[in-house]
């Protein structure tokens, strides 16, 4: 699918959001599943911040945009986001972020600024293979891999050295 710029590096966040429900639609059709409104729109939140949303944010963003949904409304849209690979997980913040790989098989393996909240999700092939491979070693067939690196992105980096 498509390549996108990082979040902490200057690029165009509406062409980001674009291409991501373009991605999204298209995976959908591919699958011959239904993006609902509820279901885009919810994607579109958690895509407009490259900082992790909980169920409970997006709830709130809904109400505020007049749409009267309960909490299984937006966790069963989240539900149908990750079965697809639209979106992760952020296990440590409870949260959901959107998928830069959507459409591909791959493990999830994320940067996450603890200073701005940022989460930027990597391509990490030799990690994902490593992991598997000691798995193997174990003879333990790994079902779901998801690493989660806390630490400071270089903007707040350079925010620090400014200080």
């Amino acid at each position: 699918m498509t390549e996108r710029a990082l979040p902490y590096r200057p690029h165009n966040h509406d062409a980001c959001v674009s291409h991501a429900l373009a991605d999204a639609r298209e995976i959908c059709r591919q699958h011959n599943a239904r993006l609902t409104p509820i279901r885009e729109r919810v994607l579109e939140f958690i895509w407009q911040s490259h900082k992790p949303l909980g169920a409970y944010d997006i709830l709130a963003m809904l109400g505020a945009e007049g749409h009267n949904a309960a909490p299984p409304t937006v966790y069963r849209a989240l539900d149908f986001l990750l079965q697809y690979g639209l979106v992760h997980r952020i296990a440590s913040l409870n949260a959901f972020i959107g998928c830069a790989h959507a459409g591909e098989h791959h493990r999830g393996a994320f940067l996450i600024c603890r200073q701005c909240g940022t989460v930027l999700e990597l391509a990490t092939p030799a990690v994902s293979k490593a992991v598997e491979d000691a798995a193997a070693a174990e003879a333990f067939l790994p079902e779901e891999v998801t690493l989660e690196v806390a630490g400071v992105c270089p903007r707040c980096l350079g925010d620090n050295s400014n200080a």
